[in-house]
């Protein structure tokens, strides 16, 4: 004797519910008195591949107004550059952009 498969009911998504794109991360580092601004700047070009210049104006940021955004994207790639940041003994956060 055939059965027969009763219809289930799906509940479609709402999609006129507003979805907020996810606002990018930012990585700071701040000031700490153990590192020597060499150090910071050296640190800066071998993690982020940045010009001399760039990663000296950045440690420049970090020693006088205590801190410095050197890299922004998302959540996951923030963690990494904070671990990665730490492994050199720098002192790094994360935080939504604003």
């Amino acid at each position: 004797m055939p059965t027969t498969l009763e219809p289930v009911q799906v509940q479609e998504p709402d999609l006129d519910d507003d979805v907020a794109p996810d606002r990018p991360w930012i990585v700071l580092v701040w000031n700490d008195p153990i590192n020597l601004m060499s150090y910071v700047t050296h640190v800066f070009q071998k993690l982020f591949g940045y010009s001399l210049e760039k990663a000296t104006e950045l440690m420049m940021d970090v020693h006088e107004k205590g801190r410095a955004v050197v890299a922004s994207g998302t959540r996951e790639e923030a963690e990494m550059h904070v671990f990665r940041l730490h492994e050199h003994t720098l002192w790094a956060t994360m935080e939504h952009d604003e």
